[in-house]
Parts: structure tokens; sequence; C-alpha cells
């Protein structure tokens, strides 16, 4: 199958080898294949300057047979970019095909009017057919090298029959007027000077020159020998039809546009026929030439192909049916060979097609294989529980390894299927073969906690990524099973924030603390030194349960950190460890919601003691204190201290705040000032409020 690639333009700034070139766009390649296009013209100016040497040489056959073989390469290249532009639906290669074909006819017509041959005598046929051939087949060559655009395209293809019909149309009329004697002044002898199309021959030069510069622009982007060689034949042409210009009949200046015409249609076909002998087949000879919409859609079709020739290899190595009407990939017939009488390959480049697919389904199973893995890795470190963990594993692994069991102990055994195996049967802790499938054994803390059975690899490399899924599932069995036994250590003995911090950064359990801006609120239940005194101890437990039931769940919502439970004292903290920017304004949202909820268990048990509450905001030190063996997280300093003394000063089922929490939370706070409060370890007195709403 033909590449058509891109070469990209380095980055600015960017190191690293120069990009290649291909050989016509080296600088000094490029020299030399200007110099061979000028030296045709050196030659028609030596010849016209010096008439001495433009000698005249008149040979009828000879020039009636080199026209006609031209004319026939013109035409054979005509025929098979015509066919590459139907099968390929491309507007360039209509186009090009046209190029060829129009030359072809009207070089026919110049080579049948050759004088003595059918005509008795020259014609202004004779003369004319060429420089117009010429300049029909300019105005083909510069619009197949404009960029067309999709609508551009698609009006061009959709005249394909009209286009090819007025061109024939066209050459058959030329012809006729040309060869029937007396039908138009064509098959009249010209005039002494020869005749000439009134300088419309500039016009074909500056055609043919603007389609090789355009067709060299798209060269250097897809760089492709077809592209050069349509570069090389259209400077030829504009070269031959210069040299035309001088009228000098059967001069060496005459014969030199026949030769040039010879060379151009002569490099196109040479380098088809070095395509063909490197490739091997016809089929996209002119590929390159087609436009780039049309180059994306046959590179989606050739990666479309080889996911074909992928999907039919790996249903092959699972035993599955490759093919059949039923799929689409045609019954009884090989998809390589299939696509083979699609694209046009050889034999060989089938047999390629072949191999290359099946090293990219080896290569999208590893890919895919590790992917399962990359996936694997990233769910063990979510905290999933372990039947949630194993499901999404084993939903995800069994779409890139098959048919993939996992088992895990009981009572000492691991079952697979019919048989039973402990510890013993793994030797040196690796795997077992169980048939058509490898059994690995999967360890916690390096005992046998189950097992996992994946089909037999094909190659080496398929038993190494087994063994890696293997010990991938023990890690990730063990992080489960850790992070279970780390959620009931932590989260039942302190805040969710703090055992997140820990699990996240073990760091934050060091000794040690920082200076931070918290919100503290202290609560305890007035009346219940009293209420122990009357009641037996399991129902002061139960008191302590219910009242800390619904006032835990309010403070973790308001984001608050539990520091302490102290008999029927609670101490929480705002903005620590978790940052809050309302952190006042979110205490007292918990505190007033704790009254009302201690409010509804009290009503319903009387004699209960109630809630009562301070906060109180400022910078406290915060961190973990204690010592090596046994240290708690907590907050120090006179915010807490004055926190404190306000909920000692609090009446049962009521807030009370300092002046700096009430300052933070603003004009929303519903208060009734309590003056100044003389509290123990004071010197002055402390504005206080009590809270009883927040809008």
């Amino acid at each position: 199958m033909p590449t058509n690639d891109s070469t990209a333009a380095p980055e600015a700034g960017s190191a690293g080898p120069e990009p290649y070139l291909p050989p016509a766009t080296q600088p000094v390649r490029a020299v030399v294949w200007v110099m061979h296009l000028a030296l045709p013209m050196l030659g028609l100016w030596l010849l016209l300057a010096q008439p001495r040497l433009n000698a005249r040489w008149q040979d009828n056959p000879a020039h009636f047979w080199l026209i006609n073989v031209v004319a026939v390469i013109s035409l054979v290249l005509g025929a098979l970019v015509s066919r590459s532009a139907s099968r390929r639906a491309d507007a360039r290669l209509l186009l090009v095909s046209l190029v060829f074909l129009g030359s072809a006819g009207f070089f026919f017509v110049h080579g049948l009017t050759t004088p003595k041959v059918v005509l008795g005598g020259p014609s202004r046929g004779f003369d004319l057919s060429h420089p117009v051939g010429l300049l029909v087949a300019a105005a083909f060559a510069f619009a197949s090298a404009l960029p067309l655009g999709e609508r551009a395209a698609g009006a061009v293809l959709r005249s394909r029959n009209l286009l090819r019909g007025a061109l024939a149309a066209l050459v058959t009329g030329w012809g006729a007027a040309c060869l029937v004697p007396g039908l138009t002044p064509l098959s009249a002898r010209p005039p002494a000077h020869g005749a000439d199309l009134g300088g419309a021959e500039l016009l074909a030069v500056a055609l043919y020159g603007a389609a090789a510069v355009m067709v060299f622009r798209l060269h250097r982007r897809r760089p492709a020998a077809m592209l050069i060689s349509l570069v090389t034949a259209y400077a030829l042409l504009a070269e031959a039809v210069v040299a035309g210009m001088s009228h000098h009949n059967w001069h060496l200046s005459w014969w030199l546009w026949h030769v040039l015409l010879t060379l151009a249609f002569a490099f196109v076909a040479y380098s088809a026929h070095l395509q063909f002998r490197r490739e091997g087949s016809g089929a996209g000879l002119f590929d390159s030439v087609a436009l780039s919409a049309t180059v994306r859609r046959m590179r989606g079709e050739y990666a479309q192909a080889l996911e074909e020739l992928v999907t039919h290899l790996r249903r092959r190595e699972d035993g599955r049916p490759g093919g059949g009407a039923g799929d689409g990939t045609g019954a009884g017939v090989p998809v390589a060979t299939r696509l083979a009488g699609k694209f046009g390959l050889t034999e060989a480049q089938a047999a390629v097609l072949d191999r290359a697919g099946e090293a990219l389904a080896t290569e999208r199973e590893l890919s895919e294989r590790l992917a399962a893995l990359v996936d694997l890795g990233n769910r063990a470190r979510v905290g999933l529980p372990e039947g949630e963990l194993l499901s999404h594993a084993m939903e995800r692994v069994r779409q890139a390894y098959g048919d993939v069991r996992i088992s895990l102990v009981a009572d000492g055994r691991v079952v697979v299927g019919s048989a039973a195996y402990t510890a013993q049967d793994f030797p040196g802790g690796g795997p077992i073969r169980r048939g058509g499938a490898v059994l690995h054994p999967l360890t916690v803390k390096g005992r046998l906690a189950g097992a996992l059975e994946v089909p037999v690899g094909l190659t080496s490399q398929d038993e190494a990524l087994a063994a890696t899924l293997a010990a991938q599932l023990s890690i990730s069995l063990e992080n489960a099973r850790l992070y279970q036994e780390l959620e009931g250590l932590f989260r039942n003995y302190m805040s969710p924030d703090v055992a997140q911090a820990l699990l996240a950064d073990p760091r934050r359990a060091e000794l040690g603390g920082e200076l931070v801006e918290l919100t503290a609120l202290f609560a305890d239940l007035k009346g219940f030194t009293s209420f122990s005194e009357r009641v037996a101890p399991g129902e002061i437990v139960d008191m302590l349960n219910r009242y800390h039931g619904a006032a835990v769940p309010i403070v973790l919502a308001n984001g608050g950190t539990i520091v302490q439970f102290v008999g029927d004292a609670m101490l929480a903290l705002f903005n620590a460890p978790a940052r809050q920017p309302d952190h006042a304004e979110a205490a007292a949202r918990a505190a007033l919601a704790m009254q009302e909820a201690a409010e509804e268990i009290a009503a319903g048990t009387p004699g209960y003691p109630r809630f009562r509450i301070g906060i109180n905001t400022g910078p406290a030190l915060v961190g973990n204190i204690g010592s090596p063996q046994l240290r708690g997280f907590n907050a120090m300093g006179d915010c807490v201290n004055v926190a404190a003394r306000l909920e000692g000063v609090a009446e049962p089922g009521t807030v009370v705040i300092g002046q700096s929490t009430l300052d933070r939370i603003g004009p929303g706070a519903k208060v009734q000032p309590l003056g100044g409060l003389s509290l123990k370890g004071k010197e002055h007195p402390v504005h206080a409020y009590v809270l009883s709403g927040l809008t």
C-alpha cells in the first residue's frame, strides 16, 4: 500500500538533526535539477542566436513515429490516472488524467497531419495542433494543481462525464477540421511565416509554470516521486511551448520542442515504472497526487483494513470464528486475501499485511493488558471495599486477558473449579499449571489469600504480564484490607479530617504544631453531676451516647473537627486541620443545630441535662501534643480557654459567643449582649453575646 507521509518543519529553537528532505528538495540536488531544466533553453537560445547552427533536417516518417509514440505514452498515462481517479473518486487525479488524455489527442492529430503521410503537404492544422494541445493541457494542469476544496472537488467529480465528453468532442472536431480537405482553413496550406496562436502560447507557459510551482509546494508537504515527476513534466512542457514559438519548421530548434515533449511524458512514465517495480503493484501509482482529503480518506481505509485484520486474527487466536457472511468479512475468504483484492495488493504485499496484522494484534493486546494493569493500580488507591474492588478489577482485566477467574481463601484453602489448593501447592510461591490455564497465588502479608487463574500465554511476555497482574492484584487486595483496618482504627477514635490528614501524610503525627486562627466550640451538659447521682451507670452511658450521637454528625457536617470527649464535655475546632474561610459562621451554625437536636432528645426524656455551648475565635497552637509513646491532636491558646469559660457561663440550651466570633460572623448573627464578663484567668472583661440565630 502506498504511503503519503508528511514532513513537518522543526519547531523554532529546537535542537536535533535536520529533517529529512527528499532528493529533489535538497539544496545541491535542487540546483542540479534546475540546471538540467535550464540547459534546453540555453540550447534554444544558441540555435536561434546562431542561425548557421540551426540546421534544417526534414524527416517526415521520423516525425510521424516520434510524435505518435509520445501520444501513445500520454494516452497510457492518462488511462492509468483516469482509472486511479475513478477508484479514489478524486478530482485532482481526474484533472491530471485530462492533461495526458488531451495532450495525447492533439498529438495524434499533429502526427497524422505530418506532410506527405496522410495529407499531401503542410497545413495550418499541422502547425497549430501541438500548441493548441499544450494550451488545453496547461489549463487542466493549472486546475489540477489548485488546492480544491470539498465543494469545488465535488463539482469537478459531478462534471467528470461532461469534461471527458467535451474533451473528446474537441479533439475529434479538431482532427476532422485538420484532416478533411476543404472542410476548414485548418486543412489549407499555412502562411509562409507559419501559423501561430497570436500570443496564446505565453498563456500556456504561465499556466504550466504556476502548476509546477503549486505541485512543488505540495511535494514539500507530502514528498513523493510522482509529484516531483509532475513538476518536471510541467516545466518541460512549458519549455516545449517556448521552443515551438520560433516556428522554424524542420530546423533543430523545431525538433527541440519534440524532444522536450518526449522527455516530459517519458519522465512521468519512467517514474511510474520505478514505483511499480518497487511496490509490485500499479494500484496506488498516482495516490500521492490525490487531494489531501482523498489521502486522509485512504489512510482511514488502511487503518480500518488493519483493524479488521487485527480483529480477525484475535478471533482466530481466541478460537472464535474469524469471518463469514454474518460479520461482513466474506465467507471462506481469508481477510488478507480479500483486502489484497480491495486495495490491489500483490501476494507479497498481502503476506506483509498479514504479518503486520499479527504484529499489530500482539501490540494491541499488550497495550490493553498494560492499560488494565495501570487501571488496576489506580483503583487500588481509591479505598474501595474489597468486594467492589475485585468486581471492578475482574471486569476490566477480563477485557484484556480473556477468561480470568479469581478465588479467595476460605478455611485455609482456595477453591478453583472443582479443585482445592493450599499454600503448599504453590512451590516457592510461584504459579502452577492447571490444564490450559496458569494458577497464580495471591498473597497478603506473605500468606496465601487467594488464586488467580489466567489462560496460558503464547509468549514469555504474556506469562510475565500474568505474573505482574497477580502481583498487582495481591497489592490491591492487601491495600483494601489495610485501608479497612485503618478505617476501623482511626475513624472511630478521631475526626475524619484528622484521620485523612494522617493517612495522606504520616509526618503529621509528629509532635509539634502551628499557629492558626480558629474557632473553638466547647459543649457540656448542665446538671450532669446531679443526673449521674440519681441514675444507674448504664443509663448515664445511654444518655451520653444519645447526645453525642446527635451532636457529632452535626459538627462533622459543618466541617468541624472533634478533638476531645471529657465526660459530658466536647471540644470541636473549626479551620483546623482542614481550612475553612467561614469557620466562625460554621461553628455557630453547628452550635444552633446541636441545641435544636438536644431539645428534641430532652423533650422525650424529662430529667435529662441540657447542652450549654461556648464559642470563641482567635489564634491557637494546633498540632499533636503529648509524648512519643502517646499523643493526641489538640489546640492550645487563650482562644480555646475563653471558649471554655464562655461555655461555663452559658445557660442550658443556649449558645454564648465571644466578641471576636461575632466580628467574624458579621451582621448575620442574631444576638443578645451579655456585656463585659469577668472570666477566670482574664484581667479585662470579655464581651459576650447569646446567639439565637443566623440570617
